[in-house]
């Protein structure tokens, strides 16, 4: 299987790279084909989980209180936590649950359809180079989606938490 996807990532990584991408492709057509393969699955299968390591976010909205749900590509840091960026395919503005995180660090998780709690801390600016370099030695190229907008991308660590007694 891994080999499989090895080929399936050298294939898709350069299309990821591509204007047509962050603009069209990735904004447009993802999220519905995600949420679609969710919906049938039972939230069993990610189709981003196929190409990367992959996560659904559940935050609460910063301003709506609602709850809300969002697949998203992260990477582990080697030290049971989980990194997210909200590069919004290289949109001009932060992506929605950026901001909820800001508003309420306290979330949960599903990996591999297991869920968990986190607390989210956004990474430092001292530590950002370093981040960006995890990130990219599992997506190379992908702090592109910074450069392109020249906006400061949200990096996240999310770090599990025990649920309180």
């Amino acid at each position: 299987m891994t080999r499989v996807v090895d080929v399936v990532r050298a294939v898709i990584a350069p299309l990821t790279r591509t204007r047509v991408f962050r603009r069209v492709i990735g904004p447009t057509l993802l999220p519905p084909l995600e949420h679609l393969l969710a919906r049938i699955t039972h939230g069993r299968v990610q189709l981003s989980a196929l190409l990367v390591p992959s996560l659904v976010l559940h935050t609460v909205g910063a301003k709506s209180g609602v709850a809300r749900d969002v697949p998203l590509m992260y990477t582990p840091d080697g030290q049971g936590r989980a990194i997210v960026a909200g590069t919004n395919f290289a949109g001009e503005r932060h992506p929605a649950w950026t901001t909820n995180l800001l508003a309420n660090p306290d979330a949960d998780i599903t990996v591999r359809g297991r869920r968990m709690r986190v607390r989210a801390t956004l990474i430092p600016g001292a530590e950002r180079d370093a981040t960006w370099a995890t990130i990219e030695r599992q997506w190379p190229g992908y702090r592109n989606y910074e450069r392109e907008p020249g906006r400061t991308v949200r990096l996240f660590r999310l770090q599990p938490v025990r649920p309180p007694d």
